[in-house]
């Protein structure tokens, strides 16, 4: 026999030498920084709108600040123009009354007397017709701002009834008026000071029928 090669034996796969494969890459990842700004572009229009709200919200509360000055502002206008007004009022009303007063004038008589003082009883609240203290006065005195009676308990007094209503001196002194003249033979002021008497004694002095 001749001798024969010997056939290369087989191999198993299992024999095969083991491959060595290469590591595959990884993809590199980028650096958390850069990604920061699409974030930050993200949150932007949210941050713009608060803003923008906030905004709206101090200007809303500066109007309505503003608008309230106004009204306050307007309202003291108003005020100051209407005590002005008022004040112009009564300032008119007495230079008025002031301009009467000095045209006022009364004749020198029994009747010019009574319509003066009766003038005067109405400004300080006297009750007292013109009738009521016409009569009286003719009782007592016959009209003579000058009369004095020097017979009666209070001539022996010592404090002797004066003028058109025979007022005796301490009861003149207690009820005289004042802006009237303190002399008790004045017709004016005896008038006023004897119907001021009568009304706190007896109500007015046209109650008065005698001796009072």
């Amino acid at each position: 026999m001749s001798a024969r090669s010997a056939p290369p034996p087989s191999r198993s796969p299992r024999s095969r030498p083991a491959v060595r494969r290469r590591p595959r890459a990884r993809p590199l990842r980028r650096p958390r920084w850069r990604t920061a700004p699409s974030r930050s572009r993200t949150c932007r229009p949210a941050v713009t709108g608060q803003l923008a709200s906030a905004s709206q919200k101090v200007a809303a509360i500066e109007a309505k600040q503003e608008a309230a000055a106004k009204k306050e502002t307007a309202a003291k206008k108003a005020a100051a123009k209407k005590a002005a007004a008022k004040r112009e009022a009564k300032q008119s009303t007495s230079r008025s009354a002031a301009r009467t007063e000095v045209k006022k004038s009364y004749p020198n008589n029994l009747d010019g007397w009574i319509r003066e003082a009766r003038a005067i009883m109405k400004k300080h609240g006297i009750p007292g017709s013109y009738e009521g203290i016409h009569r009286n006065i003719m009782r007592e005195s016959s009209g003579n701002p000058m009369a004095i009676n020097d017979w009666d308990i209070n001539a022996i007094n010592g404090i002797p009834s004066k003028g058109l209503l025979q007022v005796i001196p301490p009861t003149f002194e207690a009820y005289h008026v004042a802006g009237t003249s303190k002399n008790i033979y004045d017709p004016v002021a005896n008038i006023v000071a004897a119907c001021n008497y009568a009304a706190d004694k007896y109500g007015t002095m046209d109650n008065v029928d005698s001796a009072y």
